[in-house]
Order: structure tokens, then sequence, then C-alpha cells
């Protein structure tokens, strides 16, 4: 118990200070870098409890699952069609790049295209080690990412595109009281958790709430409620906690190996997407600091934020945001499931083979 309340408190002062300094998800850098040197200096606890985590993946699959509501999806209009080809052209990007991170001695497969899908960071590091994926790996490498898109994204939108900052953004809050709110959040994470085990679902903490939170909404049933403001934080410190206590010396250097080449990978994957970002204003006709707030792999919030301060539309880009990251998270899980099946069959029919020669 001693060391829990040692690593609360500490991750509580850390916290204090990156909030102070303006950091963005500071709840969540705070929790991992504290959990990561207590866990290689050995005063931290063994792991987080696996019920925590699960409650960890509920909470951020379900604030995921009631962004998508019908007024969100209507903004795209008649360009649904090419930003879901631009969302999915990003997936197939983000696995790329994973498998050319695959080629470092220190990353597998799986655990390279877990850290390079651009979308998610915290719901993918959540569930990444019960997808078969070295979780610091992935911790490090997606949060590297959001930390280089949150950077350079308001320069590029600035210096490239133009884009004012005299505004600011809204972010709204729910019309429903807040233990409303948190009825519907803890309902939807315990459906959709024992009905994703019922039919077998990979990560079902992720995908089951948010596969109910999702239906809600659009349903209609739940019209205006949020997730309660309280939760989200929470959940980022468990999330860092979960990767952070899992690190070691060893795994501490084979990072700091990776990072040149996952640096340089995440810039390519940038790159591309402000690409595809100018072909969606060209097809969709938007304007072209629309079309890279839009195509931008990471840092939703900070998105949002140059969009209402550059007077683009919020709404599209949020559109076409919230959908790729619903298409990321669910991506996933199954094609972490599909990996896992396909490199087993392969031992098998090489087990089997060596079998027949000997």
């Amino acid at each position: 118990m001693f060391r829990w309340l040692a690593l609360l408190a500490v991750t509580s002062v850390v916290w204090a200070v990156m909030a102070a300094l303006g950091l963005s998800a500071a709840a969540l850098f705070a929790s991992l870098v504290v959990a990561a040197v207590f866990a290689v200096r050995g005063f931290g606890p063994d792991r987080l409890p696996r019920p925590a985590g699960m409650l960890a993946q509920g909470i951020l699959a379900v604030s995921v699952g009631l962004m998508v509501d019908t007024e969100t999806l209507s903004a795209l209009g008649s360009s649904w069609l090419p930003a879901l080809g631009v969302c999915i052209a990003t997936l197939v990007v983000s696995v790329a790049a994973g498998m050319l991170l695959a080629f470092h001695r220190d990353v597998d497969a799986l655990t390279g295209a877990l850290s390079m899908i651009a979308g998610g960071a915290q719901g993918l590091v959540a569930v990444s080690r019960e997808l078969g994926g070295d979780e610091r790996m992935v911790a490090v490498v997606q949060y590297l990412r959001v930390g280089l898109i949150i950077v350079t994204m308001p320069l590029v939108a600035t210096l490239v595109f133009g884009a004012g900052t005299s505004g600011a953004a809204s972010t709204g809050s729910g019309e429903t009281p807040w233990y409303v709110d948190l009825l519907v959040v803890a309902g939807a994470i315990v459906v959709g958790i024992v009905v994703a085990r019922l039919i077998r679902l990979p990560a079902p903490a992720t995908l089951g709430p948010l596969a109910v939170s999702m239906g809600m909404e659009l349903s209609g049933w739940i019209d205006g409620v949020t997730a309660p403001t309280v939760l989200l934080p929470i959940a980022f410190v468990l999330i860092g906690w979960q990767a952070g206590l899992a690190f070691t010396r060893d795994s501490v250097r084979a990072v700091g190996r990776v990072m040149p080449w996952a640096v340089a990978l995440i810039l390519v994957v940038g790159g591309v997407c402000a690409l595809l970002g100018l072909l969606l204003s060209h097809v969709a006709g938007i304007s072209l600091l629309e079309g890279y707030l839009a195509t931008t792999p990471g840092g939703l919030s900070a998105v949002l934020a140059v969009s209402a301060a550059s007077g683009a539309n919020v709404t599209f880009v949020a559109a076409v945001q919230v959908v790729r990251l619903v298409i990321m998270l669910f991506a996933a899980p199954f094609g972490a499931k599909v990996f896992l099946a396909l490199r087993a069959r392969r031992s098998r029919n090489a087990e089997r083979e060596n079998a027949s020669v000997g």
C-alpha cells in the first residue's frame, strides 16, 4: 500500500507541474514517466491490477463512442466517401510504417504496427499487452507521435497555411446531470465487456464499450450524455501506470535505440497524411488548411483548437478525425488477432516440416 501511495503522491506533483507548464495530456505523461522511474529503480508496485486496466480502457472507449453522433457524421455530407478513404489510407500508411519499424532488432512486427497506428494513442497503449505487443515500446512511440504532432501541427498550420490564432476552442458541456452521465458510462462499460466476451471480440474492454456507447449515441437514447470530466484523467493515470510499471533497465535501453528510427517514421507518416489532406481538400471542395487539419494523424484536442482559432470548419474537421479514431481503435484488435493467428499457423507448419524431415 505504501508504494501505491508514494506512486500516487509523486504522480500528482509531477502532473501539477506539467499542467502548470501547459503540456498536453499532462496526467498521462506524468503517470507514465513517474511509474517508469519507480519501476526501473525498484520502488514501484509490480503491476497495475487487471480490473483497473480494463476500467481505463472502458472509460476511454465510451468517451470516444459518445463522440460519434449523427450531427458529427452529417457534417461529412456528400464528402463521406473520400473522408472514409483518407482514414483507411492513413491506417494503411501507419501499418506500413510499423512494419518498417519492426526491421529494428528491438521491435517485433505487432509492436511496430501498434506503435505507429495514427490514432487513439491511449487506447492502443491500454490494449497492447492484451493483444500481444510490447506496451512499453507502444507507449513511448505513440506518445512521441502525439508530442511531435502537437508541437509541429500549429506551426505548419500557421506558417504554411496561414492559420490565425485569435479564437479559442469550445469544448461544450453535457445537458444531463453528472450522475446520469456516470450511470450511462458505467452501464456501457459493464454491458459492453460482458457482450464482447460472450461473442469473443478481441480487446473486449475496448471494443465492447465502444460499440455499445456508439450504438446508444447514434440511436438517440442518450442524447446530451457525455463522459464526466473527472473520469478521463483517472483513465490516463491508470494507463500511464500500466505501461510505466512494466519498464526495466533493459527495456529503457531498447527504447532509446529505437527512438531515432521511430522519429523518422513518424515524420514520414505525418508528411504522407498532409498529402492526403491536400487530396481531400481537392475532392471535397474544402480549404487546404481544413484538409490538413482533418487528416493530421493525432492530437485531436490541439487540432480542434487550431481549427476553431483559425476559423476553419471545425465540425467537418472533427467528423473526419473522429471517424479515423474509431477506425483505428476497431482495426487494431482485429488486425492483431489475424496477425497472431497467421503467426501461430506458420509456426505449426514449420514444426510439421521439421518433424517430417526428422
